[in-house]
């Protein structure tokens, strides 16, 4: 950022809850934390500017980088923004000063910085905070409030789906799109199934020795790839778990709404939605937590975000440690399950397939690569092949958006779809609901999640267990 004479900044209110930042720092006085924002300044402190967010070594980091060549778009700078912004050189309207906008324009909230960084800068959580500071001052542009109320929009509006489906199908709509809300006329828009997955009944009865499990459905799976759904509750009763699907509370003043867990609402900057949401399905979890129910979901994005982003929204601290410990992607707990010896499932060789797999930039980031590869390895002959990639490019909503998808593909071309492409012939596995958007954009390919693969596995086929008429 250029040199510039500070003004007064005005004190800011916190979105999120910093206060796990509160001792960065401290007797450091070259520790350059800026002069107001309070533990929020201290997140931003922690890069030491040794640049290792503008190198192009493998890794998740940072895909902005990557693709454009320029280190304006990465962490480090976008951490100099952000500090220019805390020390009053951005104006008395920091955070819609086209300088931080633009720097944070790109970041994906892949995550890679907060493993990748040598001090672990989280700038997808620094970027929420700033969305939120802007937001409360200027208010949130429609086409982000309605990404953002998409989970509420897919229950309350049952002719959306039909909406999609035209609008896929005209480019009179799509320019239309494009113009008035600036979603990209050059995608197709994932179109919602008519009928949602409404949940099953366990199958399994209690008993002494069936252990239970609760399986945590996100809104794309529910509404998008119920077939999904259907699969994991399928491997799950082949591995003889008693499977409830989550509900919300008794008391729940919307029983008839879906669990949420507020992911859009955050990468929207709207945390106090996303605080609301995150809270229900708090209170829907608890009890299953206290039982001692390991909490299992499909979707990185959503599932990790339990045991991330929650401790940052104000919600009850304790009950967020406790639910963090028992919640699993599926293949973390399955091959959690097979290490302790008490994952009983029989799959079929399967010496004809090679799969290439895309891990989603949360399951990377967080480490969850090694569990998917174990998983993978208790099929018999399956050749398995891990893409080294960095962000698929669509992240959510991002390479939905007119001024984002020129480079939301070029970040899939880096190295995600010439890998596609070069092997015809396997089965593309991608975990992440959006990945397996651009890889279908991108490639042409329809990839799976990894519990389609494993019920294919299975040496006796499990039934179906969709409600009927799904």
């Amino acid at each position: 950022m250029s040199e510039q004479h500070p003004s007064a900044m005005p004190a800011i209110q916190a979105a999120l809850d910093w206060s796990a930042y509160a001792q960065v720092g401290q007797g450091d006085a070259y520790a350059g934390i800026p002069k107001s924002g309070g533990d929020f300044a201290r997140a931003v402190a922690l890069c030491m500017g040794n640049r290792a967010c503008q190198r192009k070594e493998r890794g998740v980091m940072c895909p902005s980088l990557r693709v454009t060549d320029d280190p304006a778009h990465s962490t480090h700078a976008r951490v100099l923004a952000l500090k220019a912004a805390l020390n009053g050189e951005l104006g008395e309207d920091p955070f819609n000063d086209p300088r931080l906008l633009d720097a944070l324009e790109l970041c994906v909230s892949c995550k890679g910085c907060k493993r990748e960084c040598p001090n672990g800068v989280d700038m997808a959580a620094l970027k929420i905070e700033a969305l939120a500071q802007r937001n409360a001052r200027h208010g949130v542009p429609l086409r982000e409030r309605m990404i953002a109320a998409l989970p509420r929009l897919l229950h309350g509006l049952p002719g959306l789906g039909m909406a999609i489906r035209l609008r896929n199908r005209s480019s009179w709509l799509r320019a239309l799109g494009e113009r008035l809300l600036g979603i990209a006329a050059a995608r197709d828009l994932p179109q919602p199934v008519s009928r949602a997955f409404a949940g099953a009944a366990a199958n399994t009865p209690p008993g002494e020795g069936v252990r239970e499990v609760v399986l945590l459905l996100d809104t794309w799976t529910r509404h998008f790839e119920p077939e999904i759904a259907d699969d994991a509750l399928a491997v799950l009763h082949a591995a003889g778990y008693r499977v409830i699907v989550a509900q919300p509370a008794e008391a729940d003043r919307q029983p008839a709404r879906a669990l949420c867990c507020g992911r859009t609402w955050l990468a929207a900057g709207m945390t106090a939605q996303a605080q609301a949401e995150a809270a229900r399905l708090l209170t829907a979890l608890m009890p299953h937590v206290e039982a001692g129910r390991p909490i299992i979901g499909l979707e990185p994005s959503c599932l990790l975000g339990l045991k991330d982003e929650y401790r940052q929204l104000g919600l009850d601290k304790a009950q967020v440690e406790r639910l963090a410990k028992q919640a699993f992607l599926i293949e973390d707990f399955l091959a959690a399950e097979h290490a302790a010896k008490r994952l009983k499932l029989d799959l079929r060789a399967m010496p004809e397939a090679h799969v290439l797999v895309h891990g989603h930039c949360h399951q990377k980031a967080f480490g969850g690569m090694k569990a998917l590869r174990k998983l993978l390895g208790l099929i018999p002959e399956l050749r398995v092949e891990l893409v080294e990639a960095s962000c698929c490019g669509m992240a959510g909503s991002f390479g939905y958006e007119a001024e984002h998808h020129e480079i939301s593909m070029r970040m899939a071309e880096d190295d995600l779809l010439p890998a596609v492409r070069a092997a015809p012939d396997a089965v593309v596995l991608a975990d992440g609901f959006s990945c397996r958007q651009q890889i279908k954009a991108g490639a042409e390919r329809e990839a799976r999640h990894v519990v389609s693969l494993l019920r294919a596995a299975l040496t006796i086929p499990e039934p179906s267990h969709r409600p009927e008429g799904d």
